[in-house]
């Protein structure tokens, strides 16, 4: 093995591709990610608290755990670290990996009614990640932020309930497992069943349509949400699903904006705004993905008639926080779901292979 010294810690593997590619879990002093379209592909590994990860042993063995301890604590801060005859066992990391995958999903995967990439269930795939968690607690203490099992299934502690007495087999066996954990947890998950709506109960009245509906247009267009500027569970993950006009608003000029949502997650409070220029505004979404921004151009209102006399070619709206994010990785990551549904292979979750028995 390897090991690199970046930015003050001990790294050893390649570089994954930028969010939303890249499947990440932290377990106890280490970080690990990969590149979800890669299979073949290394775990990078970077140790944050090398006194921490006791695990290391798992996967390399006593021996080379030993090794890799004492190089590192000998090691050039500047130069590289080579550890013969140190391997890591596939095995245990295999498990490490799919823990990853979950959190992925939860997190980035694509689903959308334009894109006809289906949603999965996000208490059955909780569920089990929490019951793989679980399973796999050597690897984690009470500072690894992806050790939270109560998380992961306290909010969905009444539809848990519920999915026991589930027609499904596979669904009610999951449930039950998953009920059980929380009692032996002492996580409350208790009460009253309550009706979860899905997205598949959505239509896209909510969403963007033809117009926002303020009269004569003198600009108007469309942008994508970036993945990595927003809360998962809110918008449709397709492209150009914002719609944005520019036009006379009684003494001043706005923009409207919608942007398509398809989940049960609000986007209330979420900033949008405009970037032309010397122009910009600044506002929030409301529950329908809707917001009307006033636009200023520099420190003043825009007036009717620079508006007018304007090119808006350009012209950019952002949803959520300012982040850089491609076009192409998105559309691998919906290859990527959509070869995941078409292909179940043996690290499925069952909220995949539900979504792909609903996939006709």
């Amino acid at each position: 093995m390897r090991f690199a010294y970046r930015s003050g810690l001990w790294t050893t593997g390649p570089d994954p591709q930028p969010p939303p590619l890249t499947a990440v879990l932290e377990v106890s002093g280490a970080v690990l990610a990969r590149t979800i379209d890669e299979p073949s592909g290394q775990t990078q590994i970077t140790l944050t608290d090398l006194d921490r990860a006791d695990w290391l042993w798992r996967l390399v063995g006593a021996s080379g755990h030993g090794a890799i301890v004492a190089a590192l604590r000998d090691g050039d801060a500047g130069e590289d670290v080579e550890i013969p005859d140190v391997t890591v066992e596939t095995g245990a990391l295999s498990t490490l990996r799919r823990l990853a995958l979950g959190h992925w999903l939860r997190r980035w995967w694509p689903a959308s009614r334009r894109d006809g990439i289906v949603d999965l269930d996000a208490a059955l795939l909780d569920g089990e990640l929490a019951l793989l968690t679980a399973a796999a607690h050597e690897f984690f203490d009470d500072d690894s932020f992806d050790a939270d099992v109560a998380g992961l299934v306290r909010p969905h502690g009444p539809r848990l309930n519920a999915l026991v007495r589930h027609r499904d087999s596979r669904v009610a066996t999951l449930a039950r497992s998953c009920v059980e954990l929380a009692e032996d947890s002492g996580v409350p998950i208790g009460g009253l069943v309550e009706a979860v709506a899905r997205r598949d109960d959505y239509a896209l009245a909510a969403g963007p349509g033809d117009r926002p509906g303020m009269g004569a247009a003198i600009a108007d267009g469309r942008s994508s949400v970036a993945w990595s500027a927003v809360p998962p569970g809110i918008f449709d993950a397709a492209e150009d699903t914002v719609r944005w006009q520019v036009a006379p608003d009684v003494d001043r000029v706005s923009v409207a904006v919608r942007a398509e949502v398809w989940g049960t997650a609000s986007p209330a409070g979420l900033s949008v705004r405009l970037r032309s220029g010397a122009v910009h505004g600044t506002g929030t979404l409301d529950d329908a993905g809707a917001a009307t921004v006033a636009l200023l151009e520099g420190d003043h209102p825009l007036t009717l008639d620079a508006a007018w006399d304007r090119d808006w070619t350009g012209a950019s709206v952002t949803v959520g926080a300012d982040l850089a994010e491609s076009r192409p990785a998105r559309e691998r990551a919906r290859v990527f779901a959509r070869a995941r549904l078409r292909t179940l292979g043996d690290d499925a979750f069952l909220a995949e292979v539900l979504a792909a028995d609903a996939d006709y």
